[in-house]
């Protein structure tokens, strides 16, 4: 009789222990259908994007991509946050009528911009540069020369001031990964690194189709021709 007990007791404390760590139920696992509730069987899988294989002629073009590659690592970030701050920026000169007050605002908005971006900015290279002009251009739809042109004020700092003084580059360059091969290998970067959660995601402006991207640069390939020296900034 005591071993009974003492079984019962330890076969209670077993399945105490069982149902304690067994989770609760979340909305997620189960539906409810005219008030039956019914589990959720299915496993949710994470979304799973596959990308054709990159295909080099020799190593100085693949080193040419991995360097490529780091140079947009390095500035999207700052394409993503000029768009964001584009958004915030637009929005709120909406919002203000009064031509004084906008001067103010922009005045403000530019020294902010400046004050964050200035040291980092100083240190890219005449290269990355090149690709930070070319992403603000995916990031809000318009060309660096069309923004210091459309909002003088607060972003002739964030432009003048530390990209084209500093890299001596086109402001009106653009991004066009449909017929230059370069921007597309960096739209392939990009979606890459954005399936991985190694950059932010922030859908572009422009409107071109990754999959016909995909084709199209499958079948027409420039031919690597390698430079007299390639630099790794």
């Amino acid at each position: 009789m005591k071993l009974d007990a003492l079984m019962t007791v330890i076969l209670v404390i077993t399945l105490s222990n069982a149902l304690a760590q067994i989770s609760p139920l979340l909305p997620e696992d189960y539906f409810v259908i005219e008030g039956d509730t019914i589990v959720n069987s299915s496993i949710q899988l994470k979304e799973v994007v596959l990308f054709q294989p990159l295909k080099f002629y020799n190593y100085d073009e693949a080193k040419r991509y991995v360097i490529l590659r780091e140079r947009t690592y390095k500035v999207y970030p700052y394409a993503k946050i000029a768009a964001d701050r584009l958004n915030i920026l637009t929005g709120r000169l909406e919002q203000i009528k009064s031509k004084r007050k906008r001067r103010v605002y922009l005045k403000r908005m530019e020294d902010f911009i400046y004050d964050e971006f200035e040291k980092e900015l100083k240190k890219l290279s005449r290269s990355q540069g090149r690709i930070l002009i070319k992403l603000v251009h995916r990031q809000t739809g318009e060309t660096t020369h069309s923004l210091v042109k459309e909002l003088r004020n607060g972003w002739r700092a964030f432009v003048y001031q530390t990209t084209a003084s500093l890299f001596n580059l086109s402001l009106k360059d653009n991004y066009n990964p449909e017929t230059v091969y370069e921007d597309y290998l960096i739209e392939d970067i990009l979606q890459r690194a954005f399936s991985v959660d190694r950059l932010e995601r922030q859908d572009t402006a422009l409107d071109y189709d990754l999959d016909s991207l995909y084709q199209y640069w499958k079948e027409n390939k420039p031919k690597f021709t390698p430079s007299k020296k390639t630099s790794s900034r």
